[in-house]
């Protein structure tokens, strides 16, 4: 076994002996089992430097981790993880509209610093998601079809590259600025070219909302998952929706009307006017919904509407980009996932479209911006049932195909099954020869391989 030397940091440095080991290692997904040689709890940015080093001088992979949610390989006694979650500053400018955020923040606690000054980010649905891994895996946030990825917001990056040395990332004139490092970052991935300690993001001036969301019985799932693809045709781009098909758990703290019943749940987030918002949903309210929470509320309060759950459980999940969502592909989607199939996943359409299949102002790596639609379908199981859950979601997937542009989206890739083959679909061809020249240069030892990527520091593949 080999011996390891310590780095000097403020935060902690645990080995797998000892106490607080476990509970560092966790994070929100519990089907990637973390076990490295080495966890430091960075306190900041000179115990991520002191770590990268420590990593670098004893051969070991360096993986990061914030909140877990999207994990891929499990960091092992090869590997030294790098966990942020203390690192949570956030300083807002509400003069300029930005924000810097430093590497374990979380998305609720941006939205609320932010909501203060009456702005908002691009966010996405989930109040305990990382910001930082968000925007670096493209950032599909609730208002994409009116402001585009979350990515394309991002002014600045401070990162500790595998040479131990902290970077400012822009994509200015000055000499000295990596454009191609700045370019790849932003959709090129989480982890894969040194630990982002910050970003700098722009915030928009949205205060309020008209938004909630509208359970429907299962008896009501066709009519509803068909009205709902004809009125996604028809939606402004200030109207950003997504439905969901569960069959809730028969939880005693969930309302009578949803414990244990199949429903499909429409979210609606519009920051239009909340009298058009109104005339919007109306044709939903008119199918009788069980429960209706659409109102007009603060931004601060957009993490209720989709209201994801917070506990750490072992979650396995596949998505697909899809072009179009027509009459084949709800027929499809009921036929596999509807109530009648009793599939062991849960299935989410968002809508996407509008500003999100057009270029950011400055290109990034998240160059494919041709889907209409992202499918997400997932399950947490015991792991006698893990076998039947990928199989099914592989016939969903497989289903789907012909509606699909055949690309991934990156945020939603996690989890052990996550493929090379599923993350490089998430890129063009030239701009995998083009992050496989950037790895190269930056991280020419592949410190940083601890992860499912496109490429390697030898090449594309």
């Amino acid at each position: 076994m080999r011996t390891l030397t310590r780095p000097a940091t403020a935060g902690p440095v645990l080995a797998p002996d000892d106490a607080g080991y476990d509970a560092e290692r966790r994070g929100y997904n519990l089907s990637v089992d973390q076990r490295p040689a080495l966890i430091v709890g960075a306190a900041g940015v000179a115990d991520v430097v002191a770590s990268v080093r420590c990593a670098t001088a004893h051969g070991l992979a360096v993986a990061v981790q914030a909140t877990g949610h999207g994990p891929t390989v499990p960091a092992d006694d090869d590997t030294l993880l790098i966990t942020t979650s203390r690192m949570t500053g956030i300083e807002v400018d509400p003069v300029a509209r930005t924000a810097r955020v430093e590497a374990g923040v979380r998305s609720g606690a941006l939205v609320a610093a932010a909501a203060e000054h009456g702005l908002a980010p691009l966010n996405g649905s989930a109040p305990d998601v990382g910001v930082v891994s968000y925007h670096l895996g493209g950032g599909v946030a609730l208002m994409s079809r009116q402001f585009g990825y979350a990515v394309d917001h991002v002014r600045a990056l401070e990162i500790v590259t595998a040479d131990g040395h902290l970077r400012r990332v822009t994509a200015g004139a000055d000499p000295t600025a990596d454009t191609e490092l700045f370019w790849a970052l932003r959709g090129g991935g989480k982890g894969r070219f040194g630990v982002v300690v910050a970003l700098e993001i722009a915030l928009h001036p949205v205060s309020r909302l008209y938004g909630g969301g509208m359970h429907f019985a299962a008896e009501r799932s066709a009519e509803v998952l068909h009205a709902y693809a004809e009125w996604t045709r028809t939606v402004p781009e200030e109207m950003g929706s997504s439905i969901l098909l569960i069959r809730m758990p028969d939880l005693p703290f969930l309302p009578d009307e949803l414990r244990g019943r199949y429903v499909s749940h429409v979210r609606f987030v519009f920051t239009g006017d909340a009298a058009d918002g109104e005339r919007w949903v109306a044709p939903f309210r008119a199918l009788g919904p069980l429960t209706d929470t659409v109102r007009g509320m603060p931004y601060g309060e957009v993490g209720t509407i989709h209201a994801e759950p917070t506990a750490p459980v072992a979650f396995h999940a596949r998505n697909s980009m899809l072009r179009t969502l027509d009459t084949g592909t709800v027929d499809t989607l009921l036929a596999l996932a509807g109530p009648d199939a009793h599939a062991p996943f849960l299935v989410e359409l968002r809508h996407l479209g509008g500003a999100a299949a057009r270029p950011g102002a400055v290109p990034s790596a998240l160059g494919r911006r041709d889907a209409g639609f992202c499918l997400y379908s997932g399950g947490a199981v015991t792991d006698d049932g893990v076998d039947a859950l990928r199989a099914a979601l592989a016939r969903l997937h497989e289903a789907v195909a012909p509606w699909g542009t055949g690309g991934a989206c990156l945020n939603f890739l996690a989890g052990p099954d996550v493929t090379e083959e599923q993350v490089r679909s998430a890129y063009s061809e030239t701009d995998l020869d083009r992050l496989a020249e950037v790895k190269r240069r930056v991280d020419p030892d592949d410190t940083f391989r601890a992860v499912v990527a496109p490429m390697s520091a030898e090449g594309s593949r």
